[in-house]
């Protein structure tokens, strides 16, 4: 972890809806020795959130607000190289992103996100990943709804489950909640980038080397679950995250698998997402109705806090190997921003703050935060339970 630097976290994008809520979280949660900034282009919008932050935290009211832009890569080179930690919600990141990674990897700077975003995960690593091993830098996406409930809910259901042989692993996910219109475009955007993404993940693939003796390997189908509930495949950044970390981990066991599905009660709602999916696909191929559809819903709209106090998430575990079963629960309230936002802080906070493996380059939350980033959580009240054993 850099020494010497003037600040332990930076945030970017703290006027966007994610953004603001992410930065009341640190108000109301960070240590009071936590010193930490905004960082930005619009230096009026950012005075804007530094005074609402203060009505939560007076000591606040004279934060350092930094001049910061994706276009001009000498002010990313700036901030990076002031700070320990940045944590950024400025997407879609596949548009928006790549400068501050290079940034941080270049100041050996821990970097976080909230991107669901495949193709661009893949393109750090291909770009980034080998300089920040160098520099020491720990770039972690996917700090919020995706991907930390399944990264660190498989990381908790294996390690409840103590097997030391081949480990399945099926997860199971339910909410009601509104998307965030961030990750809505990021959506749009990726279902019209197959083709970029598929090239850049063989590029990946070319570069990463894999652990010899160990299998670890995705599964799905559509299927009717144990728990009564019709489970399709989920064709996210999820499971991704879950088996990058499975391979890395050495206590996942030499033989591990993982299943990712959105479960739904009633097979008419599970038609219907796969027709509206198989719509959304295709209106994202021609240039027309993809700007439509994008101009449907604005990054950084979101909805009241009415709205998120009623929306919840849960998704469940089902793990079995060496003849033993256990099923796992993660839940908490609104995924998209309430707790998307206390994900994303936490995150941060455990980068800047806590004893931690010693890591480097790109890698997941469960690689680079386990147990660590798993008790904040459950103290920041997002449950880890054991339903069956």
């Amino acid at each position: 972890m850099p020494t010497g630097r003037e600040y332990d976290i930076v945030l970017f994008g703290a006027t966007g809806f994610t953004g603001e809520l992410t930065a009341e979280y640190l108000a109301r949660h960070a240590p009071a020795d936590c010193r930490w900034a905004l960082a930005g282009r619009n230096q009026a919008k950012l005075a804007g959130v530094r005074s609402r932050l203060a009505s939560i935290n007076p000591a606040l009211a004279s934060m350092d607000l930094l001049t910061a832009d994706v276009n001009d890569a000498a002010s990313l080179a700036a901030v990076a190289s002031a700070t320990r930690v940045v944590i950024t919600t400025v997407g879609p990141y596949v548009a928006y992103g790549d400068p501050l990674v290079a940034a941080c990897a270049a100041a050996g700077t821990d970097y976080v996100d909230l991107t669901g975003e495949p193709e661009f995960v893949d393109r750090t690593y291909v770009r980034h990943h080998a300089t920040a091993v160098a520099s020491g830098a720990r770039l972690v996406h996917a700090c919020g709804f995706d991907s930390i409930p399944y990264d660190l809910g498989v990381y908790y259901t294996v390690r409840e489950l103590g097997a030391s042989g081949p480990v399945s692993v099926d997860g199971f996910v339910r909410a009601s909640a509104d998307f965030s219109g961030g990750t809505y475009h990021s959506a749009i955007t990726a279902f019209s980038r197959l083709r970029e993404s598929a090239a850049v993940a063989k590029e990946r693939r070319a570069l990463e080397t894999r652990q010899s003796g160990r299998r670890v390997r995705g599964a799905g189908r559509p299927h009717r679950s144990a728990f009564g509930w019709w489970a399709l495949p989920a064709p996210t950044v999820d499971p991704q995250i879950v088996l990058r970390s499975a391979r890395e981990l050495a206590s996942y066991g030499p033989d591990f698998t993982y299943g990712h599905y959105i479960a739904l009660r009633r097979l008419p709602t599970a038609l219907g997402l796969v027709g509206g999916v198989g719509v959304l696909f295709g209106l994202a191929q021609i240039p027309f109705t993809r700007n439509w559809l994008l101009n449907r819903k604005k990054p950084g709209d979101g909805p009241s806090p009415e709205k998120r106090a009623r929306s919840w998430f849960k998704v469940r575990f089902d793990a079995k190997g060496e003849g033993k079963r256990i099923v796992t629960e993660v839940s908490g309230g609104d995924p998209g921003y309430d707790e998307t936002a206390k994900m994303l802080a936490e995150s941060a906070l455990c980068l800047a703050f806590d004893d931690l493996p010693a890591t480097s380059g790109q890698v997941t939350t469960a690689v680079a935060m386990g147990d660590a980033l798993l008790d904040r959580l459950i103290k920041a009240g997002i449950a880890f339970t054991v339903l069956e054993s």
